[in-house]
């Protein structure tokens, strides 16, 4: 028989584990495990174990373009309503002649479940116990055991990104005491079969859904390879009897294509059929080796380390419910490692990029269609990607913004009579790029934009001139659309994104009380965007004339203004006192502060003043991704205390559930990778061209440690604290760049233990030239 893959528990409850004493009763309580391209989520039942499963590319409908062909004629009406602030007849207008067709896309949806039924014999009567199911982080193996009749059994499942199959491994410690059926069922359209002794299958097909017919189908298979006992299938049933050892192993494929298309609908059989098969011809140890050296050759690159109380050795949902209590500061380590495990699980080279709800989703229609809401639900997902380092994990954002830079092309050409691209504020799986879900909320051009700064973001963390190469087009095709489509006010003169709004939020009641011309967030997402623009095309040799007039246009942009509150503008005009939601969620005009680096404490004090303003107005309330971004805002002010408190708040029953999934509510996988990204702020700041270590460590981590984050520039940074002090870092330089590094009080800086000839042009600033691959360590004095 296989190795027991048992750990020694010794210390593990203070671990970087999710655990807990009973199995899930609803999906929330549920453990995700995921390879970025199939997902499940785990129950750990006793009487019937439930694996829901997901496959990344299966959701309603068909490709499908979303252009509304009245649009570009009724665009000058409606600027000129905007511009004469006839914003509920413009409302209107944009509805009937801009909207998208359908005005809501695609959606979503889950395969169904596996299902694995242990009643046999009448030993379902016997009482459980000794009972634990738990996910461990550091080796994404989730892991149920209990005792039942004397017999223990244990479950490990994982999902396997070198195999690209789920596992589940069952075994018991009383040869041939293992028995269960096996079935698989969904919602959507399908059928179970039973195509060979020791398999099952789900055949099915995606949803029809507004009005566009789903074209997806897709397979679902199971195997069974036992090491005992006997296994056979019948019509769309496993049975396994008599068993010690049984791994059973899940694939799922569909025939999607691209977002142009889909491949004969055989396609999803064979495709899912190749990696079962090859997995099967391997041991359960080999497949267990390779999924963990996988997942550790990038989960092991950063770790944040606090040190535990007794309250870390509780079950994590009570940890959770009594984090306010501040007695369990090990829970923000805990938390952090699972942001970082979430985006392993969701996010990996060739998948599509991780949506509202990442990958797990139980449900045919989830909230918002489970897209990516570009406004900022899907940039936050990927916030942590770089800082935390997981570059690769990125990569399926830059193949959506590929895609974006075709389909939205289309837009830009239909709709606006522009060159370049656009994309509004969601898109799907069939890369609708057109404004949906209604003048209110989708009038809104920028958020192709934001995305393309992902290009700029990640250069500046990499220095990888071949990458910029190859994704500047998509750049700078973004930056053509907005200098074709700006307009000039007729008041002030200031070139507008025109019609627009700031994000989901309304400056006057009414209809239309969201639509403006040139909102705060636009010119600082516009500014950065013709900045990196110009940048890129200076390093890289091209495009001379775009940056130009990429430089010309920014400087016509209107500037951030401070409001009679004291507060950033939200818009141009001071509307922020009359906002009918003086609380919204979305505080969009604080996108210079974070993302963004054009408020700083030193650079621009007046407006880091005025953004400290305008979150001390808009209040810590929020929904769990709001709250996220507050956390990382409050991380920019340095003001570590405040920023701990928004991520006390977060991590409550309301914001987040057992499982750590964050609630907006519902579920919405952003707040956990904006949450993360936050925490990473607190302990090494890059965006003002400089290294700041520990810029807000909060006062309820006085000790603690981290290493392997990433700092702009190519560096990687280690911090060690203690009483709330800096006790040393490790700087590992990749690009062999000058580094800057701000620092309380005196700081020598070391090479192989000799010390370094410093520059100090102001106190608490380091400056030294460094070699690619250097390591340096910086001792306070």
């Amino acid at each position: 028989m296989s190795t027991d893959h048992r750990p020694d528990r010794a210390g593990d409850d203070a671990g970087l584990r999710l655990w807990y004493p009973r199995p899930a009763e609803e999906w929330l309580q549920a453990l995700p495990v995921g390879n970025g391209r199939l997902g499940a989520m785990v129950f750990g039942g006793t009487d019937v174990e439930r694996l829901q499963l997901n496959e990344d590319t299966l959701w309603a409908g068909g490709p499908h373009d979303y252009d509304n062909p009245r649009a570009l004629a009724s665009l000058p009406e409606v600027r000129r309503l905007v511009f004469e602030r006839r914003w509920d007849e413009a409302r209107a207008l944009i509805d009937s002649d801009l909207m998208g067709v359908p005005v809501e896309q695609l959606q979503y949806q889950t395969i169904g479940d596996l299902r694995l039924s242990f009643a046999d014999g009448g030993a379902e009567a016997a009482e459980v116990s000794d009972y634990r199911r738990d996910l461990d982080l550091a080796t994404a193996v989730a892991t149920v055991e209990y005792v039942r009749a004397g017999v223990r059994h244990r479950r490990e499942v994982f999902a396997s990104a070198p195999d690209r199959v789920v596992v589940v491994r069952l075994t018991v410690d009383t040869p041939g005491a293992l028995s269960f059926t096996a079935s698989l069922s969904g919602p959507l359209r399908s059928a179970a079969s039973s195509p060979d002794p020791s398999s099952i299958a789900l055949d099915g097909v995606g949803d029809d859904a507004r009005g566009i017919a789903g074209v997806l189908r897709f397979r679902c298979l199971v195997r069974a390879v036992t090491e005992d006992g006997e296994v056979r299938s019948a019509d769309g049933g496993l049975r396994v009897a008599g068993a010690t050892a049984v791994t059973l192993l899940v694939s799922a494929a569909t025939n999607h294509r691209d977002w142009r298309g889909v491949d004969d609908p055989a396609t999803a059989a064979a495709r899912a059929a190749r990696p079962l098969t090859a997995a099967a011809s391997r041991p359960y140890d080999e497949l267990r080796a390779r999924h963990t050296a996988d997942h550790a050759a990038l989960f092991d690159r950063v770790r944040l380390d606090v040190p535990a109380t007794p309250a870390a050795a509780r079950p994590t949902d009570e940890r959770v419910a009594d984090f306010a209590r501040g007695d369990d500061p090990h829970l923000v380590a805990l938390y952090f490692a699972y942001g970082r495990y979430l985006l392993i699980a969701c996010s990996r080279p060739g998948t599509q990029p991780a949506g509202l709800q990442g990958l797990w989703n139980d449900l045919t229609d989830p909230p918002w269609g489970g897209k990516y809401t570009i406004n900022i639900n899907t940039e936050m997902n990927y916030w942590p990607a770089a800082p935390t380092n997981l570059l690769e994990c990125w990569e399926p954002l830059f193949d959506l913004l590929d895609d974006l830079a075709v389909a939205g092309a289309r837009t830009a050409r239909s709709c606006y009579g522009a060159r370049g691209w656009v994309a509004h504020h969601n898109t799907d799986i069939w890369r609708g790029t057109a404004p949906v879900d209604g003048a209110f909320w989708g009038m809104w051009p920028t958020g192709g934009a934001w995305l393309a700064l992902s290009i700029w973001e990640h250069h500046r963390f990499t220095g990888d001139t071949d990458a910029l190469r190859r994704r500047h087009p998509v750049l700078a095709g973004a930056a053509r659309f907005f200098l074709d489509t700006l307009v000039e006010d007729p008041e002030t003169g200031e070139l507008v994104t025109c019609p627009s709004l700031s994000p989901e939020n309304a400056h006057h009641p009414g209809p239309g009380g969201s639509l403006c011309a040139g909102p705060t967030m636009d010119n600082e997402i516009l500014r950065d965007l013709f900045d990196a623009v110009a940048g890129s095309a200076e390093l890289l040799g091209v495009d001379e004339e775009l940056a130009k007039e990429a430089r010309a246009a920014r400087d016509r942009l209107a500037p951030m203004r401070v409001g009679a509150l004291g507060q950033l503008r939200e818009w141009r005009e001071d509307w922020d006192a009359q906002a009918p939601e003086q609380d919204h969620r979305h505080v969009s005009h604080l996108y210079g502060l974070h993302p963004g680096n054009r408020i700083t404490r030193r650079g621009t004090p007046e407006l880091f003043e005025a953004a400290r303003t305008t979150l001390e107005l808009r209040g810590d309330a929020g929904t769990g991704w709001s709250l996220a971004w507050k956390i990382n805002f409050w991380a920019r002010l340095e003001d570590g205390a405040r920023s701990y408190k928004l991520l006390t708040d977060q991590l409550t029953p309301e914001r987040t559930a057992p499982n750590l999934f964050d609630l907006h509510p519902p579920f919405q996988i952003d707040g956990n990778f904006g949450a993360t990204a936050g925490i990473a702020e607190w302990l090494a700041q890059s965006h003002a061209d400089e290294i700041h270590l520990l810029p807000a460590l909060p006062p309820a981590l006085p000790e603690g440690s981290v290493r392997g984050l990433l700092a702009r520039g190519g560096f990687e940074v280690g911090v060690a604290w203690r009483g709330g002090a800096l006790v040393g870092a490790d700087l590992v330089s990749r690009g062999g760049r000058r580094a800057r590094v701000r620092a309380a009080g005196e700081v020598r800086v070391l090479r192989d233990g000799r010390p370094v000839e410093t520059v100090r042009p102001e106190a608490g600033v380091v400056e030294f030239d460094t070699v690619a691959g250097g390591a340096y360590r910086l001792l306070p004095e």
